[in-house]
């Protein structure tokens, strides 16, 4: 059997072109080379080089084994990378965040799925909108978080996103629908518009957050200022406020996710655009190739994070 640290020898002095640069590339001496090209050549009973007034270069047989040295290389090289990240799931912890409607939707089935997969790693979730979590991520209190922006060129991008100190990874959209009570006279049609809700009162998330703020520059740009009669930044609660008759609602998808649909409320499609909220994994770090620099047990979270998004998508 050929000895792989021979074909690593082999392939430096094929690059090099010489003896004395293979050496000083491997920080050998020239002497330990030629005596392990002398080995290679004895264990094949060919020779692999051939000597010029000025370096080597490889023969026929020693191009062939220097091509195949390659891809055995690159071989081991991928399944030494895939030990280390095994070995780096065997232990340790993650540290993760979510806002909230994405951590009783989204997070329960990627936990589920992850300790199933690696139940020595120990997982934390803290909860938070994104402005919260995002600085926690550029301190390194977190290791990967679920936030949301806006596709609205008016909404102010979540900046540590976009001046790149955070990497992004798109999972799924959250479009937003209509919650009225079941007996409201609009709940007959089965889609509105913006434009139609002017005159009713409203219940949203409290006005410092986006989503209520997000709210208003939709209800501001179909030409009304919502008169907002109640603020619950638990959406249940708005439901049941909804319910009630003391207002219109604009709930985000996912929150409508966890349990059954409320007989007392009745949820419309908006049209033709519903606002929708992009989800997304953030990480640490941007730049390119960002995942070949994530701990293991944060890159194999965001496999199973994008797995349970595709599946959503899906149903």
């Amino acid at each position: 059997m050929l000895n792989v640290a021979r074909l690593r020898v082999l392939r430096e002095v094929a690059r090099a072109g010489s003896i004395s640069g293979a050496a000083d590339a491997l920080t050998y001496t020239q002497s330990a080379v030629s005596q392990q090209i002398a080995a290679l050549e004895a264990e094949t009973g060919m020779t692999l080089l051939e000597r010029l007034p000025r370096g080597v270069r490889p023969t026929a047989a020693g191009a062939a084994l220097v091509e195949h040295a390659e891809e055995i290389i690159a071989r081991l090289r991928v399944a030494e990378d895939e030990l280390a990240a095994i070995a780096g799931l065997r232990g340790g912890r993650l540290r993760m965040a979510s806002f909230p409607t994405a951590g009783a939707a989204l997070m329960p089935v990627a936990i589920a799925a992850f300790r199933a997969s690696y139940p020595e790693v120990e997982l934390t979730l803290a909860e938070g909108e994104p402005e919260e979590i995002a600085p926690r991520l550029l301190a390194g209190e977190l290791d990967l978080a679920l936030l949301f922006e806006f596709a609205d060129p008016e909404a102010p991008p979540a900046q540590e996103l976009h001046d790149g100190r955070l990497t992004r990874v798109p999972l799924l959209l959250d479009p937003m629908h209509l919650a009225l009570p079941a007996d409201h006279p609009l709940a007959k049609r089965p889609s509105l518009r913006l434009e139609d809700l002017g005159e009713q009162a409203w219940v949203q998330t409290s006005q410092a957050s986006p989503c209520a703020r997000h709210v208003v520059r939709s209800c501001r740009a179909a030409g009304f200022e919502p008169h907002v009669a109640f603020e619950s930044d638990d959406y249940q609660t708005v439901l049941g406020l909804v319910a009630a008759g003391v207002g219109v609602a604009l709930i985000p998808e996912l929150a409508l996710a966890p349990g059954p649909t409320r007989a007392d409320v009745a949820v419309r499609a908006l049209s033709p655009h519903p606002p929708v909220r992009e989800v997304v994994a953030a990480l640490p770090g941007g730049g390119s190739g960002p995942r070949s620099r994530l701990i293991p047990a944060a890159s194999a979270m965001l496999r199973i994070l994008e797995a349970a998004a595709a599946d959503r998508r899906r149903s």
